[in-house]
């Protein structure tokens, strides 16, 4: 029974799994801690902290860590020290730098440490992976996927400006706040190998970091040397809200759109794509299904679908974009799951 849970952070996302922790747990305490001065108690939580050795001493046994991406460290690693298991929103950090020792904090403590890559709770990308790992379009020979939305139409309720999203120091930029995709595509068709890209600041946008990324990326070759090649374009600039990943195989294409829940396929000699599967989720599902996932593995002691080492090596491919770009050449990406027992 999981009596006292810590919510880490109490912008948007802190405020959502605040909202979704109160409904699966009802009659838990619930803390918040915030760098800010608490001056009432949140609602939904039974109190506010404002230091971290105010949290330590509240004992959670679970913890959120949904700060903005450069103090998730710090503050996760001081949780796992005193055994508090821990769902760390994405990106895990915004850097590879301290996440390893954080792992093995968490490794030697026997803590359930799971990435909130919270995309992979969603039925429609379920049903796509299991398609394509049942061969619905035989041999895989490209991927295509895009995301883009524009950023001041996010959150309509406060300046885009002073949100994270727009600002380095805070871990900001269009690759590092829309890495569900990095990470769903490593898990479909297996580990990211090679990055050529380009980042840049296409728009006009008051921001301090990049609003567009092309990625094109070399997955591990099978074991006839076989190499999927695919590619990946990020945006904070487009106005027709997009998130699809198109796959071309011998058989035919395979689409999911991420935003109507739709997957279909266009089969060889067709002239339309046709639905296999639809689900409309509603913004919380995914969130409601990641909790459900992470409650049941702290209970269990079981390895999360999205693990700490799966945070890492998002952050390894990005690590390999970002000199990609400045280079101008291919980088090979370092590999997390290759001297670790904890595979994917």
């Amino acid at each position: 029974m999981i009596k006292r849970v810590l919510i880490v952070g109490l912008g948007s996302i802190g405020k959502r799994h605040l909202r979704i922790v109160r409904e699966l747990l009802p009659d838990a305490d619930i803390r918040v801690l915030r760098h800010q001065k608490c001056e009432s108690i949140p609602q939904f939580a039974n109190g506010c902290f404002s230091r971290i050795d105010e949290a330590i001493e509240f004992s959670s046994k679970v913890a959120v860590i949904a700060s903005p991406a450069p103090f998730h460290l710090a503050v996760a690693q001081q949780l796992a020290s005193v055994g508090t298991h821990l769902l760390v929103e994405k990106p895990i950090s915004n850097s590879v730098d301290g996440v390893s020792q954080l792992l093995e904090s968490c490794n030697e403590q026997g803590i359930v440490l799971m990435t909130g890559y919270n995309l992979r709770f969603l039925s429609s990308l379920q049903k796509f992976r299991e398609l394509l790992n049942t061969n619905e379009i035989g041999k895989v020979i490209s991927v295509r996927c895009e995301i883009g939305q524009y950023l001041p139409s996010w959150r309509q309720d406060m300046d885009y400006r002073q949100g994270v999203s727009a600002k380095r120091e805070l871990g900001g930029g269009a690759l590092l706040e829309l890495s569900h995709e990095i990470d769903y595509l490593n898990w479909i068709f297996g580990e990211i190998d090679t990055v050529s890209a380009k980042l840049s600041r296409q728009s006009s946008l008051e921001i301090d970091v990049e609003d567009s990324a092309h990625l094109i990326l070399g997955f591990a070759p099978d074991k006839n040397g076989y190499q999927l090649i695919g590619s990946l374009n990020i945006d904070f600039v487009r106005h027709d809200t997009t998130r699809l990943c198109t796959v071309i195989g011998e058989k035919g294409s395979l689409r999911w759109n991420g935003l109507t829940g739709v997957v279909d396929k266009f089969e060889v000699g067709a002239k339309q794509w046709c639905e296999l599967f639809k689900h409309q989720h509603q913004r919380d599902d995914s969130y409601i299904e990641e909790w459900k996932h992470f409650l049941d593995c702290v209970n269990e002691n079981k390895k999360p679908l999205i693990s700490g080492e799966d945070g890492l090596q998002v952050l390894r491919i990005i690590d390999a974009t970002r000199k990609a770009s400045e280079s101008g050449q291919q980088v090979q990406v370092e590999n997390t799951y290759a001297n670790n027992t904890v595979s994917k």
